[in-house]
């Protein structure tokens, strides 16, 4: 099993190379997202994971960075050790110079191409058992708690929009980090989340008040404009069905500066390493060859190589 460094680190830096290790080392730079975010704890798992899948071969820093935008844009200044994280609809944007990238359009960005998936940011509607609420329509009248500024408090307004319920469900003024004490004591109905699954909010809430996840019907994940994600049975507390949500896909992205060497190195050992990373971290085994299909863009041609061999299946746009 992958021995994990303790969370929340600064910085990570994975270093070792066996003395008598026959190549040369391999040393790549990954930009994930801030420490306090579970993203940056995958990042540290990684990098021990490409240590230990490599015998030392490998050796990535992590950086911490203030966001996925941050993320792409630094590839305009990076050279080909540069492997960052981010939505594929970020590099979609950046590539065509809009939203958030619009006069700040660069050739570098045509240059991005994927590695490999990580755990999806998936959208959690978590309703105390105490609240009655099992689908959107009963959540009328009800107090929800959606967080502020984050990606879920965003998408959790969204969807309240387009499900016609804005100005029918009160909205708490409580942080996210209060949800689960606040769902204990009655102040609110439920609350809205997003990262990966498992969720420790959602456990600690399943675990000590018992809620209901809500799904998503098809015609409500087709409105949302969203990856459709499914989270099995029996993943929280007291949940006897599967959870039909959306996601935010993740994917790990470099530039067609990096050698076709180290991106194949880099897809296999990710690949070959990550069940005992799920065996440490639940949320790694949430990725499976099915997450392939949220990558939109191309492929890096040295993880292409690996792909091919393993027999994924891919699509033309992604070759």
């Amino acid at each position: 099993m992958i021995k994990l460094f303790k969370p929340f680190v600064a910085a990570a830096i994975v270093t070792g190379l066996a003395a008598t290790s026959a190549y040369a080392q391999t040393r790549v730079t990954y930009k994930s997202a801030k420490t306090t975010s579970s993203y940056y704890q995958m990042a540290v798992q990684i990098a021990e994971a490409m240590k230990a899948g490599s015998d030392g071969d490998i050796v990535v820093t992590v950086e911490e960075s203030q966001g996925s935008v941050q993320n792409v844009m630094e590839v305009k200044a990076r050279n080909g050790d540069y492997v960052f994280t981010t939505p594929p609809v970020l590099v979609s944007l950046a590539q065509g110079g809009k939203a958030m990238f619009k006069d700040k359009s660069d050739p570098a960005f045509d240059e991005i191409r994927a590695l490999f998936p990580i755990p999806s940011l998936t959208m959690h509607f978590v309703m105390s058992d105490a609240s009655g609420v099992t689908d959107f329509a009963s959540l009328e009248g009800k107090t929800l708690l959606l967080g502020k500024g984050s990606f879920g408090a965003r998408e959790g307004e969204k969807y309240l929009k387009l499900f016609g319920l804005e100005g029918k469900v009160e909205i708490a003024d409580v942080e996210l980090s209060g949800a689960v004490p606040a769902l204990k004591n009655g102040q609110i109905d439920g609350f809205v989340t997003a990262g990966s699954y498992p969720a420790p909010n959602v456990i600690e809430a399943a675990a000590s008040t018992g809620v209901s996840v809500l799904s998503l019907n098809d015609e409500q994940i087709a409105a949302s404009k969203r990856a459709r994600l499914v989270i099995p049975a029996g993943t929280y507390a007291g949940q006897d069905r599967d959870i039909v949500t959306t996601s935010l896909p993740v994917v790990a992205f470099t530039t067609t500066k990096m050698d076709e060497a180290t991106a194949y190195a880099l897809t296999k050992t990710y690949w070959e390493g990550k069940a005992d990373m799920g065996a440490a971290a639940p949320w790694w085994n949430g990725v499976d060859r099915g997450l392939m299909a949220n990558i939109t863009g191309k492929i890096h041609p040295g993880a292409l190589k690996y792909y091919t061999e393993a027999g994924f299946e891919l699509s033309d746009a992604q070759k």
